[in-house]
């Protein structure tokens, strides 16, 4: 028995040996494009070597919301001064039962109008429809029946009035120029038919009309790993995977689409609530069968600051969620791995996500069980396995500072020495600690899944509050 025991625990060593190299050398490679590819950005701009265009690509915001009433009104102000000269912005209150339209209606002066809206893609039925002249964009609620996420970005659609649409999260701010950034793509190539933009915590940022005036580290622990996390993560796999058109995600809080190219694949999937992610793979798959030349691109200078949650509760219900998410859409898509025809979307981003993202808890959790069975039977190597985890620790933290300086410097932002202990600290606690608490929490995700795999989920939010000239302090 105990030789059986020595061999499982064999084979599972080399396994993990291999995992686990497979995963350094790719978090290495993509953190290394990614900070290449945003000094080459920087570079460019202070070079001046890009035109000014004249050019815009009219845009309809559109902006889901579910008992929001605490941020909503601060998001559609920072959205009337964006810097850009084509774009209307349409809310979707979908069946919430706090004061979300209300609020709407009242801060902007918004009257019912009795218009119709073509349901080209489904979505529940359409409750009321209001509008405002006091905007200098055009503003439109429109009130249905609870459906979920991707029903209300699918009601957005129809309500829309422009060839593209940029969908963001009722609790996010856009930069000034973020319209005029993630257009770019679409401006240089006819055949984008999705840009995803980068995605930071705004928790302690100051934003002044659409410009950080003051950048600090969030008080909230919690907060701070987070930040860490959204650097490393946006810069490990969104830039690379860019360079070969296999991005298969674009975070729900900012993308851009092309409409008639999403109508036609069938729009968002209101039975999943990683609707985010199976509408990017829908997009892939719809494209390569039917002969569509297309490019799905990410805009590293585009950027949404969005809330983070500070309580671990409210941590743990969002990934919760995300895996809930990641799980339905690989399923849905999984032929992408089997099929040649979609290349190295499926050969190397499908495999990825699937061994990194969507197994990676159940593989953690698993070599921690291993460990603690090796040690049971006193075939574990004490002081190797320190210095193992002690390497690991060490190499994940490098490389979540790397990412984390190099997006902070290439966007000028400033960092108090305090702010810069408390990164280095942090991101240590955060690849030791906190990892190993999601994995938990990916793990028992799918618990209950029948139940709430359509849920929107509720987190806390915070008030955004905002004085004349359009500042806003979390």
């Amino acid at each position: 028995m105990r030789e059986i025991l020595q061999t499982f625990l064999n084979i599972s060593g080399g396994f993990f040996v291999c995992y686990m190299v497979g995963y350094a050398s790719f978090l290495f490679l993509s953190v290394t494009v990614g900070s290449a590819s945003l000094y080459g950005a920087k570079r460019r701009n202070l070079l001046k070597n890009e035109l000014t265009r004249d050019y815009y690509v009219p845009v309809s915001v559109i902006v889901p919301a579910h008992n929001e009433s605490v941020t909503i009104e601060a998001t559609i102000r920072s959205l009337l001064t964006l810097h850009y000269r084509a774009y209307e912005i349409i809310v979707v209150d979908d069946g919430s039962t706090d004061d979300t339209a209300r609020i709407v209606q009242e801060a902007f002066h918004m009257i019912r109008v009795n218009r119709p809206i073509r349901r080209r893609l489904p979505c529940q039925m359409t409750e009321a429809v209001y509008e405002t002249r006091s905007c200098s964009v055009p503003l439109t609620l429109i009130r249905k029946r609870n459906g979920g996420k991707a029903d209300a970005l699918n009601m957005g659609i129809n309500a829309s009035r422009y060839p593209y649409f940029l969908c963001m999260d009722a609790d996010s701010v856009l930069q000034y120029d973020s319209l005029e950034k993630i257009v770019r793509p679409v401006l240089e190539d006819d055949s984008v038919v999705a840009v995803g933009g980068a995605v930071r915590p705004c928790n302690g940022a100051e934003i002044q009309d659409g410009r950080v005036i003051r950048y600090r580290m969030p008080r909230q622990i919690l907060a701070c790993m987070q930040v860490l996390e959204y650097d490393r993560s946006f810069l490990a796999t969104r830039i690379l995977f860019d360079k070969f058109n296999g991005s298969i995600i674009i975070s729900g809080a900012f993308g851009l689409f092309k409409k008639s190219v999403v109508i036609d694949a069938g729009g968002y999937n209101a039975s999943t609530v990683g609707e985010d992610m199976e509408l990017v793979m829908k997009l892939h798959v719809f494209c390569r069968d039917h002969g569509i030349p297309y490019r799905i691109r990410y805009a590293t200078e585009a950027i949404c600051w969005t809330q983070v949650p500070e309580k671990l509760s409210d941590l743990c219900k969002q990934r919760r969620r995300w895996h809930i998410g990641l799980f339905q859409s690989m399923t849905y898509h999984r032929k992408m791995i089997t099929d040649f025809k979609y290349g190295l979307i499926g050969l190397i981003s499908y495999c990825y996500f699937l061994l990194y993202e969507l197994l990676s808890p159940y593989i953690e959790i698993f070599g921690v069980l291993t460990m603690g069975l090796a040690l049971a039977i006193g075939y574990l190597n004490v002081p190797f396995m320190i210095m193992y985890m002690g390497i690991y620790v060490a190499y994940s933290a490098i490389l979540s500072l790397t990412a984390f300086f190099a997006r902070v410097h290439t966007i000028d932002l400033k960092l108090s020495l305090g702010d810069v202990v408390k990164a280095v600290g942090l991101c240590v606690l955060e690849v030791s600690c906190l990892r190993f608490v999601m994995a938990w929490v990916r793990v028992t995700a799918l618990k209950g899944y029948s139940k709430r795999k359509l849920s929107w989920g509720q987190i806390e939010r915070k008030q955004i509050n905002f004085n004349s000239s359009g500042e806003k302090r979390t």
